[in-house]
């Protein structure tokens, strides 16, 4: 088996396309078809389900796809291990970012590592924290900054950044408005206006209504947060979000939850452990302040 072998594998697994993977890839598809029926010969398994639009793993082919990737990141990182020994630092670093975060100036630090590595090829993604956290345990980020409540995750390394409590945030005319110490059954019967479920102050907010057993009817989902602040300021629903972000604007009243109502929003950078850990994603991090990380 042979690493190109992998990198075709896992570009048409990704593609789902054996021409889109070719172009990706920059080869012919009659060179990738032969490098796939090679693998699958080494093998002895079929990897893909084949039809005249697109191409679907097999099981045998979702079982390669993820030690697939770590193996092709564990490579990557052994030829970045011996380009750091020449002080030739050099390769590619994906970071992964969902937006809102406020602790980092994840755009000005990466200009600081492209001034100081500017062998490296950055490439940034945008998303929520959970889709993240796979892809980092996967091999297909480097490097994330997330949103969690802080629990572990198998296979990473989650190296907190900050920690705030969750708060309600409400139209000034809202029945709480001037409360103290909200409890989640205080909000039964309210609408939610809340984040995509893949962020992490949504993830926080649905874990802590299904473990005190109220309803959390989110009636509208948005994927932007000055818009969620707008929505209820205009009294469309309510909203529990981090504090930092109920800062954001000031046309809603923040409300102060009881203690221990839902886990506390930690922002962390994320990496993989073990030998798919990055050289380049180690050096970015070296570049935060020193009071940032509390590894």
């Amino acid at each position: 088996m042979e690493l190109r072998h992998l990198e075709h594998f896992v570009a048409v697994a990704e593609q789902k396309h054996f021409t889109r993977a070719a172009e990706a890839m920059s080869i012919s598809q009659s060179g990738l078809s032969a490098s796939i029926r090679a693998l699958e010969r080494e093998l002895r398994a079929s990897l893909f389900v084949r039809n005249t639009r697109s191409v679907e793993l097999t099981e045998a082919g979702r079982a390669l796809l993820c030690e697939g990737r770590r193996t092709l990141a564990a490579a990557e990182a052994a030829k970045d291990a011996v380009a750091a020994v020449q002080g030739l630092l050099r390769g590619h670093l994906t970071v992964g970012l969902e937006q809102c975060l406020g602790v980092v100036d994840v755009p000005a630090l990466l200009a600081k590592f492209r001034s100081a590595y500017p062998g490296v090829e950055i490439e940034v993604r945008q998303a929520g924290s959970t889709p993240m956290l796979d892809e980092v345990a996967s091999g297909r980020l480097d490097v994330a900054f997330v949103a969690t409540a802080g629990d572990p995750v198998d296979g990473l390394d989650l190296r907190p950044l900050s920690r705030e409590s969750m708060v309600l945030v409400c139209s000034p005319d809202h029945r709480l408005a001037r409360a103290t110490g909200v409890t989640l059954d205080d909000l039964a019967g309210e609408s939610f206006v809340d984040f995509d479920p893949t962020w992490g102050a949504r993830s926080i907010s649905d874990r802590a209504f299904a473990t005190a057993g109220v309803a959390h009817p989110v009636t509208i989902e948005v994927n932007d947060v000055h818009t969620l602040l707008a929505l209820v300021a205009h009294d469309l629903g309510v909203a529990l979000v981090p504090e930092r972000i109920a800062a954001k604007r000031g046309d809603h009243v923040t409300v102060s939850l009881a203690p221990g109502t839902a886990s506390d929003w930690q922002v962390s950078v994320a990496v993989p452990t073990g030998p798919a850990a990055s050289l380049a994603a180690d050096a970015l991090i070296g570049m935060l302040p020193t009071t940032a990380v509390h590894a």
